[in-house]
C-alpha cells in the first residue's frame, strides 16, 4: 500500500485539531443557543423537543423491540428450565406415592388376612344424633338438662352423652320430644373409670359440685395431679376409653376430677348409642329400693 506523502501529512494534521477545536466551539454554541431559546421562548423549546421525539421515537421503537423479544425469549427459557425441572421432581414424587400406595394395598389385604386367621370380632358401631340444650337444671340439688331429642328420634334410656371433648353424662328420661341428660358431676351419677398411664380403676362418683370424686381407688395408687381420666367399659354403661377429665386435686378430703367440658356453655350435644344395654336398671331398682 503506498504511503502518502509527507508534505499531505504535514498539512492534515493541523486541519484536524482545527476541525476538532470548531467542532467544540460549534456545539457549545449551540448548547448556550438552546438554553437561550428555551429561556426565551419555552412554546418553541417544548415544540422543537416534541419534534424531535416524535423523530426518533420510531428509531427508539424498532430498537426497543429486539431487546424486548430478547428479554421475553430469556424469560420463556427460564419458565421452560423450571418447568422441566418441577415435572421431574412431581414424576419422582408421584412414583414414591405409587410404591406407598401399593405397600398400603398389601398390607391392607395382609391385615385383613390376619384378622381372619385371629378370629377377630370387630367393635360394633355407634351410632348417634345430635341434639340441641333446651333446659338446664343446674343447682344445689340437680345436675341435669333437658335436649330436644326424643323416643321418636331414637334416643333411649341409658345411651352415652357426649361434645368434642368427651363424656358429660348419660340419658336417665325419655319422652316423645324430649330427653333428660344426668351429669356426671350429679348425685346420682356413678361412673367406671380408670386413672393415669397405670389405668387405676375408679368409679367417679358425683355430688353436685363442679369437681365429683373419685372413689374405690386402690391404697397404692400412684395418681398425680393432671392424670387423665377415661371410662373404663366396666358395667356396659359406656364403652371403654371416652375421655371424661383430669385429676384437679388430691389432699385429705379425697381425689377430685375436673370434667372436660364446661356444660354451662354447652348449646348442643351428640347422643350416641354404643349398643350396649349396661345396668341402668338394675341400679334404678336399687335405688328405689334405698328409697323405700
Amino acid at each position: 500500500m503506498a504511503k502518502r506523502p509527507e508534505s499531505f501529512q504535514r498539512v492534515a494534521a493541523p486541519l484536524r485539531a482545527m476541525t476538532q477545536r470548531f467542532a467544540f466551539l460549534f456545539l457549545l454554541l449551540a448548547s448556550g443557543a438552546i438554553l437561550l431559546v428555551g429561556k426565551a421562548d419555552p412554546e418553541i423549546f417544548d415544540r422543537t423537543r416534541m419534534a424531535v421525539t416524535d423523530a426518533v421515537a420510531p428509531v427508539l421503537d424498532a430498537l426497543s423491540r429486539p431487546i424486548a423479544t430478547g428479554a421475553a425469549i430469556v424469560d420463556e427459557t427460564q419458565y421452560l428450565i423450571n418447568l422441566r425441572e418441577q415435572n421431574i421432581a412431581l414424576r419422582a414424587e408421584n412414583a414414591r406415592l405409587i410404591q406407598w400406595h401399593t405397600a398400603a394395598r398389601n398390607l391392607a389385604a395382609e391385615n385383613e388376612k390376619l384378622r381372619g386367621l385371629l378370629a377377630f370380632v370387630p367393635e360394633q358401631s355407634s351410632q348417634f344424633i345430635s341434639a340441641r340444650v333446651i333446659a338446664d337444671s343446674g343447682g344445689t340439688f340437680v345436675r341435669s338438662m333437658l335436649v330436644n331429642a326424643g323416643q321418636r328420634d331414637g334416643v333411649v334410656k341409658g345411651q352415652a352423652v357426649v361434645v368434642g371433648e368427651g363424656l358429660i353424662g348419660r340419658i336417665v328420661e325419655t319422652g316423645n320430644r324430649v330427653s333428660r341428660i344426668l351429669l356426671i358431676d350429679d348425685l346420682n351419677s356413678r361412673i367406671p373409670v380408670v386413672v393415669g398411664r397405670d389405668r387405676e380403676r375408679a368409679v367417679l362418683a358425683g355430688d353436685n359440685s363442679r369437681r365429683p370424686k373419685l372413689m374405690y381407688l386402690p391404697s397404692n395408687a400412684q395418681v398425680q395431679k393432671g392424670a387423665r381420666i377415661m371410662t373404663s367399659g366396666q358395667g356396659g354403661v359406656f364403652p371403654p376409653g371416652i375421655p371424661v377429665g383430669v385429676v384437679a386435686s388430691i389432699d385429705a378430703n379425697g381425689v377430685r376430677a375436673e370434667s372436660f367440658v364446661a356444660t354451662s356453655d354447652l348449646e348442643y350435644v351428640r347422643i350416641v348409642d354404643y349398643g350396649l344395654t349396661g345396668v341402668l336398671d338394675s341400679e334404678n331398682r336399687g335405688n328405689s329400693a334405698l328409697e323405700d
